[in-house]
């Protein structure tokens, strides 16, 4: 029998008002790979913030024993030092600094006075090596892929000698193709003795990569699953984190499609530094009255920056092309031109560009108009609240009041919000970049019931999604991108993930 490296026991957890976690267990076997799945606000991050010492001893009830012995983490040195290693979701890279200088930061080799850069450097190249990683040590984060800063934090975690490697949404934000890399990557390190703790909301991938599953639900361990004993399938972990079975992981609709609404044609935008290169090129499509067409392409194709570019501007320099809204050109020049011809823009980074997380959901609700609740300049806090509360019951959004801070609220409730800020504003066209990143299925399937109600409404959305069943399951057309350019354009009856990345390929 495999020898138990971490058990938590009876841990609970609570908040002000919110009890986060209730008599949670938790049993990791030395080696193997143990994925943690339930909805947004389960309590799987929380249970985690616990074992690496977040939330240090005494904030929580319950023990940690780790290889034998029971530990009472204060800060999140004292896991590190027993080798337990935390990646979050949101990685923390210092974008201006080396990738050597990031992965010893905190962790310096040389004297209290002086830094051995030669050391550093050199143990950098080792630890890039082990993770498959080939970058120099002395390039900056900024430069290199969210993939790649992805391999850095994990290499980062090695250099500090991990034998618990927990990791929170590692493929959040890469495609398929760098997603498998790096499961493969934890696969191999699982064949060389370290222990992993994976919380993921890809089923598929927790399917692929992980030994045993734990499912958490409201705060409370519900069942483990095991590999080649239960099963292991989509539906049953499913099953097991909402407490139903979904049928129907893509909510059916009737389509009304009507006449074009906005038509983008020969967009083409230049990188802000390196000004010669084009990172949309040429670019030509459409989207109608009550139609929801995806975006599909693999990272760095120039989805996010065709959007960005259309909605105000907001990205790239020389930006071309002509942009027709109802049959008649239109130029939009900055975000307020984009709100004023009812476009809405939801950026694929809520917590970074999409709200304040330190404000309330109430005024984070009305920040795109404020015309919508004051009289001359003058906000009127009734009507705020009023909006407010409206969008909360509308979008199903769970929380105590409106008054509650958005950065206390789970992932899908904060897309929830950020959804809200811009359905507030009447937008005719909705830009929704990566609308279901990081939230669970539960809160994906209500994500999309509000897409089909927007369209059901004579909207149009323009989805992009690094997830191809979504893109498949939920568009009635599918424009594919790559290197900035639009490679191929498929009516959903026609579409594939196979026949999408074919035209990937042969543009490549």
């Amino acid at each position: 029998m495999a020898k138990i490296l971490l058990e938590m026991r009876d841990i609970t957890k609570t908040f002000p008002g919110v009890k986060a976690l209730s008599n949670v267990n938790l049993k990791v076997e030395e080696g193997e790979i143990h994925a943690l799945v339930g909805e947004n606000g389960a309590g799987k991050s929380t249970l985690m913030n616990v074992l690496s010492g977040i939330y240090p001893y005494g904030s929580y009830e319950g023990d940690i024993v780790y290889d034998g012995e029971v530990c009472k983490f204060n800060k999140i040195k004292d896991s590190e030092a027993k080798g337990i290693v935390i990646i979050h979701q949101e990685l923390a890279l210092i974008p201006y600094m080396t990738i050597a200088e990031n992965m010893f930061l905190g962790n310096e080799r040389g004297s209290k006075f002086h830094i051995n850069w030669k050391e550093t450097n050199d143990l950098s190249a080792e630890y890039l090596k082990m993770v498959g990683l080939k970058e120099q040590p002395q390039v900056l984060i900024k430069d290199i892929g969210v993939g790649k800063q992805q391999l850095v934090e994990i290499a980062k975690a090695m250099a500090k000698k991990a034998r618990l490697l927990i990791l929170d949404e590692p493929t959040a934000s890469l495609n398929e193709d760098d997603s498998k890399s790096l499961l493969d990557l934890l696969l191999k390190f699982k064949k060389e003795g370290l222990t992993s703790i994976i919380i993921s909301h890809k089923l598929n991938e927790v399917s692929y990569v992980a030994d045993k599953i734990t499912v958490i639900r409201d705060g409370c361990t519900i069942e483990t699953l095991t590999k080649g004993v239960d099963d292991i399938s989509e539906n049953r972990i499913i099953k097991g984190m909402v407490g139903r079975e979904i049928e129907d992981r893509f909510p059916k609709r009737e389509k009304h499609i009507g006449d074009i609404k906005m038509e983008i044609k020969n967009w083409t935008v230049h990188h802000p530094v390196n000004f010669e290169r084009k990172v949309v090129d040429d670019v030509s499509i459409n989207v109608r009255k009550g139609e929801i067409i995806g975006i599909a392409g693999l990272m760095g194709a120039g989805r996010t920056e065709l959007a960005m570019s259309i909605f105000g501007k907001s990205y790239g320099e020389s930006i071309s092309g002509h942009i027709f809204i109802d049959g008649k050109e239109v130029h939009i020049h900055s975000v307020k031109d984009a709100i004023a011809h009812k476009l809405a823009y939801v950026t694929e980074d809520r917590k970074g560009n999409g709200l304040i997380l330190s404000n309330t959901i109430k005024i984070n609700n009305s920040l795109a108009n404020l015309k919508g609740i004051s009289k001359h300049s003058v906000i009127n806090r009734d009507e705020e609240y009023a909006a407010a509360v409206d969008y909360k019951q509308k979008l199903a959004i769970k929380c105590p009041t409106v008054e509650q801070n958005v950065g206390n609220l789970s992932g899908g409730n904060m897309q929830k919000v950020l959804l809200a800020k811009w359905m507030f504003t009447d937008p005719e066209i909705l830009i929704l970049d990566e609308p279901t990143r990081g939230i669970d299925v539960g809160a994906k399937y209500e994500i999309y019931l509000i897409m089909n109600q927007l369209v059901a409404e004579g909207k149009s959305v323009i989805m992009i999604s690094s997830e191809m069943p979504e893109i498949l399951g939920m568009c009635d057309r599918i424009y594919i991108m790559n290197e900035g350019k639009i490679v191929g354009e498929l009516d959903a009856s026609e579409a594939s993930q196979e026949v999408i990345m074919s035209h990937i390929i042969k543009a490549g």
